[in-house]
């Protein structure tokens, strides 16, 4: 048994994506937001969280049977969780159709996953706060979309500078 280590399965966000994420990040501390932002490199679309396991080869392998074509994705609105801020995504139904897919897969092969419902965001900042009542957040969203061509098993662990991700397989 290979050793334990902390899984989750996302999208990976090409570079025109993960610019206008940060310029949104940088925006919204602008407008007076405080907290720790999510490092560019980091930025992501989980579609399920699996935690601790310790074969990534059986995830790999029930990934592998998630029937997936390529789709298009795009950015919209920014929303909280108490004190962690994301940016939305589109309502999307080849986004819901790959997510429900995926956990499906992973529930026929017996792999545990985080069950909450799928709500597409990619966490921007952590620990936020207005620094003053007036501050708000951007009015303006980024006009960005992209092509997902494949989705990617990660390893998440945790680095002397925060959160590491390391792609395990890309899956098409």
């Amino acid at each position: 048994m290979n050793s334990v280590m902390r899984l989750f399965v996302g999208i990976e966000l090409d570079e025109s994506f993960r610019d206008a994420l940060k310029q949104l990040q940088n925006d919204m501390i602008d407008g007076g937001l405080a907290g720790i932002p999510a490092p560019k490199e980091n930025l992501h679309l989980t579609l399920a969280f699996i935690g601790e396991y310790g074969n990534p080869d059986e995830v790999t392998d029930a990934l592998e049977e998630v029937p997936f074509e390529p789709f298009e994705i795009k950015l919209s609105g920014i929303g909280s969780f108490r004190d962690l801020y994301w940016a939305g995504i589109e309502e999307n139904e080849d986004l819901e159709t790959l997510a429900s897919r995926i956990r499906r897969s992973l529930a026929l092969h017996d792999i545990p996953f985080d069950r909450k419902s799928f709500h597409p965001h990619i966490t921007l900042l952590r620990k936020a706060f207005f620094r003053n009542p007036e501050a708000g957040l951007p009015q303006i969203m980024p006009d960005v979309k992209m092509t997902v061509e494949h989705f990617t098993l990660f390893r998440s662990e945790r680095g002397k500078n925060g959160m590491i991700y390391t792609v395990i397989a890309e899956l098409e």
